[in-house]
């Protein structure tokens, strides 16, 4: 079957069985989150979902519980801004559980106003980016003793909005703007497989980044319609026509081909949408593929070098 801009998550998974398939995913109290561990456990994998809110991490597990027939979906608190928060998720789940074969970096906050943590680090880079930086290295010794095991990273088209900022990420000095600092975020997305799959691809860990699509969901929470009128104005895109948007089945299905995909087997740090391998873009938002400096293997160490340095510490303890 040819996959494209409207497969969904069912099509991809059509007549796979995951038996044994272990599978966190960030961020999945709803959206491509929930859609996305929804489809998996459906075909039999043993799904692990984080949540900032507890409670809605527990409906969405029963709303998946339902739809599915399976019961025992669990269900685990996690604030990825928070460091205590994602070392007492990691040393927990470790203690429970053996290994994983996929990690879903699934959450993130988009375009919100300008918020810091107790650190001060920008809230949008410190949450897309160093929260999932530091949960994936503290997983690492469970990815090692998983069976050909993946790191998927939800990037965004965004990305070409903005390339890292290494003399300023916080927006410290320069002004806060919410669209550059989400597309630094959704950089950082994808440089970080690029780091990871030069560290661990040869050991037969992977790692993937995508863009989902557009997509209705909470993630747009924050946005005002002056905020939308920005986005069009940046991307080029003719008020008149709009952003292509996907439903949710089909906005998680790059996700689901990411982690189970027999023909990205093997190699990693690679850039996906639309259920493919992306080319590299023209440098339009709406444009298919990914900018050159998203790959660029020297950002991606400089990258992770300054990650290191701002979770205090080595990436895998």
């Amino acid at each position: 079957m040819a996959y494209g801009a409207e497969t969904t998550t069912d099509e991809v998974l059509a007549g796979r069985k995951l038996d044994g398939l272990r599978v966190i995913v960030t961020g999945a109290s709803g959206g491509l989150g929930e859609e996305t561990a929804r489809a998996l456990a459906a075909h039999g994998a043993q799904v692990t979902l984080t949540a900032r809110d507890l409670e809605r991490g527990r409906a969405a597990a029963a709303r998946i519980e339902a739809s599915t027939g399976r019961d025992g979906i669990e269900v685990r608190e996690l604030e990825l801004a928070d460091p205590d928060s994602i070392r007492k998720f990691a040393e927990n789940w470790l203690a429970d559980h053996d290994a994983l074969d996929v990690l879903i970096n699934n959450a993130g906050i988009m375009a919100c106003p300008l918020g810091r943590t107790p650190k001060g680090y920008e809230l949008q880079f410190a949450t897309n980016h160093l929260g999932h930086f530091q949960l994936t290295g503290q997983l690492m010794p469970a990815l090692r003793q998983g069976t050909r095991p993946r790191i998927v990273n939800l990037s965004s088209a965004a990305h070409k909005l903005a390339a890292m900022d290494f003399d300023d990420p916080h927006f410290e000095r320069r002004e806060y703007d919410k669209w550059a600092s989400y597309g630094q975020s959704k950089t950082a997305n994808i440089l970080f497989a690029v780091g990871l799959e030069r560290r661990y691809g040869g050991a037969g860990i992977h790692a993937y980044a995508l863009h989902p699509g557009g997509i209705m969901t909470d993630l747009g929470r924050h946005l005002a319609e002056s905020d939308v009128v920005e986005l069009m104005r940046r991307a080029k895109v003719d008020p008149g026509e709009g952003l292509k948007m996907k439903t949710i089945p089909a906005g998680a299905a790059t996700t689901v081909w990411a982690a189970t995909a027999a023909e990205l087997e093997s190699r990693g740090g690679i850039y996906l949408e639309d259920c493919q391998i992306a080319p590299r873009c023209g440098g339009l938002l709406e444009d298919p593929g990914y900018m050159d400096y998203a790959v660029d293997p020297e950002a991606a160490e400089k990258l992770w070098a300054m990650s290191e340095e701002l979770i205090g510490g080595p990436f895998e303890a």
